[in-house]
């Protein structure tokens, strides 16, 4: 085991101690400790169980592993031979979007949430994963990220249910803390309410995001919807086809250069509108999740949904969370798998 890692033993003293830790400071060290035991999938796939009081530990003890663990991550390239995209996304907790389906909070527990992204980085055909700083630092010590593509999340400020909600602010990863940390690629979300003024200013600041990207070469999946708000007060995405035409169309022309852009979309209501809507544009797609339902039937038509988009010739991958690690029956590894036969 290499220095920062928070799972194992120490190949040297046989302590539960992340190799760097125990070097620095032995009088921390919790001992004779082995790993805790792996919990069952739903269908007997071995699930990691992730000790959430040595990544506390670390944390309170060693901040500096984090950065020491991205410094030995081991990249690769954002394609593979396939030229294909499977990416897991994990971003919906820094805007207080914890829900799926009808539970409320099911993105709540971590230790729960980190042991599923563990579960579904270690399927075969997932090529990475999207997330916060505070995720994407626990998989860096939990030595989850080798040999992954690494998307940091950039804006999280429109919180889910808020006044503000439209109002996407940077508030996570910067370009800069992505080059720093050697992350592979950005994404931010672009909503654009024809009716609120400040849809303009979010326009500017991500427009800049990508020139930022840009400059340092690095990919940035941009997010674009057309929302509005209901009578009620509430957000909502149209996913028309006219509406998704328009974002992509928005989105696209962003910045001083696109060469580094990447669309992140959703499938439209009619899925066979998609083929043209993706017309729009030549810049490279990936499809989204979201909230599909809680029903295996929901399962089921979402993935028939993304098969059709996928044989378009923009569109190169998926990035799916949600109804990937929690989906209807419990089971992550064949959820995760099913969604990479797709591709």
């Amino acid at each position: 085991m290499r220095a920062g890692r928070v799972t194992g033993t120490h190949p040297e003293d046989g302590s539960g101690t992340p190799a760097s830790a125990s070097r620095r400071d032995t009088a921390d060290a919790p001992g004779e400790n082995p790993a805790p035991p792996a919990r069952q999938g739903a269908a007997g796939t071995p699930r990691r169980r992730v000790d959430v009081g040595e990544l506390v530990r670390v944390r309170t003890r060693h901040p500096e592993a984090i950065a020491e663990a991205a410094a030995r991550r081991v990249r690769r390239p954002l394609l593979n031979e396939n030229g294909r995209l499977m990416i897991v996304a994990a971003d919906h907790p820094a805007r207080g979007a914890l829900g799926v389906g009808d539970r409320k909070l099911a993105m709540a527990n971590r230790a729960d949430l980190l042991e599923r992204l563990c579960l579904a980085l270690s399927r075969p055909g997932v090529d990475g994963v999207l997330a916060t700083a505070d995720i994407l630092d626990d998989l860096l010590l939990l030595g989850a990220l080798d040999h992954k593509v690494v998307m940091g999340s950039m804006n999280r400020g429109g919180l889910q249910g808020a006044s503000f909600e439209l109002d996407d602010r940077f508030t996570g990863h910067r370009p800069q803390d992505i080059e720093r940390l050697g992350f592979d690629a950005g994404k931010l979300l672009l909503r654009v309410d024809y009716s609120d003024p400040g849809s303009l200013s979010t326009l500017e600041s991500t427009a800049r995001a990508i020139d930022a990207m840009a400059e340092r070469r690095l990919p940035v999946f941009v997010e674009p919807f057309i929302s509005r708000r209901t009578p009620e007060g509430k957000v909502r995405n149209d996913l028309s086809a006219e509406a998704v035409t328009r974002s992509i169309a928005i989105a696209s022309g962003l910045g001083g250069s696109s060469a580094y852009t990447w669309l992140k979309v959703p499938v439209t209501e009619n899925p066979d509108d998609m083929a043209r809507v993706m017309e729009t544009s030549t810049l490279p797609a990936v499809l989204l999740g979201g909230d599909i339902g809680d029903s295996p039937e929901d399962q089921v038509a979402a993935y028939e949904k993304w098969r059709g988009a996928l044989r378009l010739p923009t569109v190169r991958g998926l990035v799916v969370g949600r109804s990937l690690l929690y989906p209807a029956d419990g089971d992550v590894a064949a959820a995760v798998d099913t969604a990479v036969g797709l591709l």
